[in-house]
């Protein structure tokens, strides 16, 4: 029998409550998806009431963005809901990719001894958002209005007001900011005539989930141009509950409208899992269809309404960015916002927002771009350079980097107006960086105790100092101090790594971790300041904290060299040459005329084949002339 997750339906919610006309609410969020419920739950975790509001009656259905990343879960966890999800969860580490029956890649994330969390967990964003949505409903400060959707907005200079319609008729509320969360049809978008800007890709995916009892691994799993279906590439992922996700690609000659009906669909799946040698019977429980898109507004704030998530930024759904980078918006949005409504920000420190996470989208959009053009190409030059690559990796796995879905990590904000200047020459984690959540201990009057970086940092700020003296505890304890009443409510703690363990004041969590003072690149006497979203604010000496909460106060950090840029993308000096010529070549064959094709391919293999020796030539011509990859084996599928 399925287990398949049906999410129970809330009754249409009554107005009639609504705050006095003369009030304005602080914060209204549009939208009670993953990202406006989890920015809600972050501004009540510093004392912020908020109202959402939501179209629909039940939390979304089907699976959706069901792969959700390591710096996801850190973020559930710090908004109080992790440790429900992660129980009902399936994680996983890896994936493989086969051309037609041949593996051409095997790739894992890294899954290390210090690490407190999978890589990449896999659970249906229906069960995900019904465990917010229950978080939600225990949260005095946040109210929840479902069956009410927007009609209007109007703008003030200190508010925005809402025209809401409601199984009441059309009520108005006024709040001095509202959170636009609603999605990648954002109603709140088009009312503030904004459009979002960017890439539309051909391909074309429909995607299913049903009840299949395989013993199959949890892992991701890619065919391109398999047997079962010519010339489509299939997706599979396992979820909790013998609940399998399967994403196949369609030709641009099909009919969506016909592919895209349950027979159709049931069709193409039995020809697959037939192909898998299936005998088990399944059922199919939920599908959908999407497209490629890499689409971002150009600023996330505008006045008083600010965009999170799909409503402000769209990107191609392989390598799983979308639910995850707009987690990251909403844990950023938060402390901002709420800085600035408790008085201890200007305004302007919202702007930081809009320039940190558009960033962090071109760089999702970087690396998913690069995944898009291997999954569905989109021009005859793309193609040819695709069906090249797989067929080299089949027994060449040097080319199998190429084919890596390049899966969503944490972002950087080195570019922030936030991010301190770092002197010359200092490596290691940088101002702007991640720092991921790691198991430490802690020292204790009886002992150590074992913990994790994120717990012992909590919800807020922390302010991190490396191999101090007793005076250097001192100074890490009063600047923590300061930062904390500059900040009020959020949560400031001084923590304290190597050095004087014994001479730290009582307010001061002291570790015994070396290994993080390595991960770090840290040197004696330095201070990390880490924001409430887990990034770097600065690296200073433990003397220099004392600009910290003017910086944030203005948005403004102090003048001085920009952080270096933050490479893309860990490639070694080879991958980097392989893809460089994948990406030139393919814009190179777009590029050529088409009678000439063939001619270009040959003058550039003449004048590369001249640039080396006869024996390397010799061994490029025959791994370019074996075609035995091209051919269909009738072989038991690798999976």
């Amino acid at each position: 029998m399925s287990t398949y997750y049906q999410p129970r339906k809330y009754p249409a919610s009554s107005f009639e409550s609504m705050q006095p006309t003369d009030e304005a609410l602080p914060v209204a969020i549009v939208g009670g998806g993953p990202i406006g419920m989890a920015a809600a739950l972050g501004l009540a975790q510093r004392g912020i009431p908020v109202t959402i509001i939501e179209a629909a009656d039940q939390v979304s259905f089907g699976s959706r963005a069901i792969c959700i990343s390591r710096h996801s879960l850190e973020a559930a966890a710090r908004l109080g809901y992790g440790a429900e999800l992660e129980q009902i969860v399936l994680p996983w580490v890896g994936g493989r990719s086969f051309y037609r029956d041949q593996q051409v890649l095997h790739f894992r994330m890294p899954l290390r001894d210090f690490d407190v969390r999978p890589p990449m967990i896999n659970v249906s964003q229906s069960e995900y958002e019904q465990i917010v949505v229950d978080t939600i409903e225990r949260n005095p400060l946040i109210t929840l209005y479902w069956s009410a959707s927007i009609a209007g907005i109007l703008r003030g200079d200190d508010e925005v007001t809402l025209e809401i319609d409601t199984a009441d008729g059309k009520r108005h509320l006024r709040a001095r900011w509202v959170v636009a969360a609603d999605g990648g049809r954002s109603r709140m978008r088009e009312l503030a005539g904004l459009r979002l800007e960017g890439t539309n890709y051909e391909g074309r995916y429909v995607i299913a989930d049903i009840h299949w009892e395989s013993e199959l691994p949890a892992e991701r799993m890619v065919w391109f141009d398999p047997p079962s279906n010519p010339g489509s590439t299939i997706i599979m992922h396992k979820q909790p509950k013998n609940i399998w996700r399967i994403d196949y690609q369609l030709d641009p000659s099909e009919d969506a409208e016909i592919e895209t009906q349950e027979e159709a669909i049931r069709a193409r799946i039995t020809k697959h899992l037939d192909w898998l040698q299936n005998d088990l019977p399944w059922t199919l429980e939920w599908h959908g269809f999407y497209s490629a898109r890499a689409l971002a507004l150009h600023d996330f704030t505008h006045d008083r309404i600010l965009f999170a998530g799909d409503a402000a930024h769209l990107v191609p759904i392989f390598g799983v960015r979308g639910l995850n980078s707009g987690m990251e918006d909403a844990e950023t949005l938060a402390w901002q916002l709420a800085a600035v409504i408790h008085g201890n920000a200007e305004p302007a420190l919202l702007q930081a927002y809009s320039v940190e996470r558009h960033h962090a989208w071109e760089q999702n959009v970087a690396n998913a771009g690069k995944s898009t053009l291997i999954m569905s190409p989109g021009s005859h030059g793309h193609r040819t350079t695709r069906d090249a690559v797989l067929a080299l990796a089949v027994n060449r796995p040097e080319f199998g980097h190429l084919i890596n879905p390049r899966q969503s990590s944490a972002t950087h904000a080195r570019i922030s107006p936030l991010t301190w200047p770092v002197a010359e020459g200092v490596t290691g984690v940088l101002p702007g960086d991640p720092v991921d959540d790691r198991k430490v201990r802690v020292v204790t009057a009886a002992g150590t105790v074992d913990s994790s970086l994120n717990v012992v940092r909590g919800t807020g700020f922390a302010v991190l100092g490396v191999g101090l003296d007793a005076d250097g505890s001192s100074a890490l304890a009063a600047a923590a101090a300061e930062l904390g009443a500059a900040l009020s409510p959020e949560s400031v703690r001084a923590v304290l790594v190597g050095g004087a363990v014994g001479g730290a004041p009582a307010d001061v969590t002291v570790l015994d971790a070396p290994d993080l003072i390595e991960a770090l690149g840290a040197r004696a006497g330095e201070a990390f300041v880490i924001r409430p979203d887990g990034l770097v604010l600065c690296r200073v000496p433990v003397a220099g904290l004392s600009g910290v909460a003017d910086a944030l106060r203005t948005g403004t950090a102090p003048d001085g060299p920009a952080v270096p840029a933050r490479p893309a993308d860990a490639l070694t000096d080879d991958e980097e040459r392989r893809e460089n010529v994948w990406l030139g070549l393919s814009a190179a064959i777009d590029q050529a005329d088409e009678s000439d094709r063939e001619g270009f391919l040959t003058r550039l293999a003449l004048v590369l084949g001249s640039q080396v020796g006869r024996r390397e030539f010799e061994e490029a011509v025959a791994a370019a002339a074996d075609t035995s990859p091209v051919r269909v084996a009738e072989l038991t599928p690798q999976a």
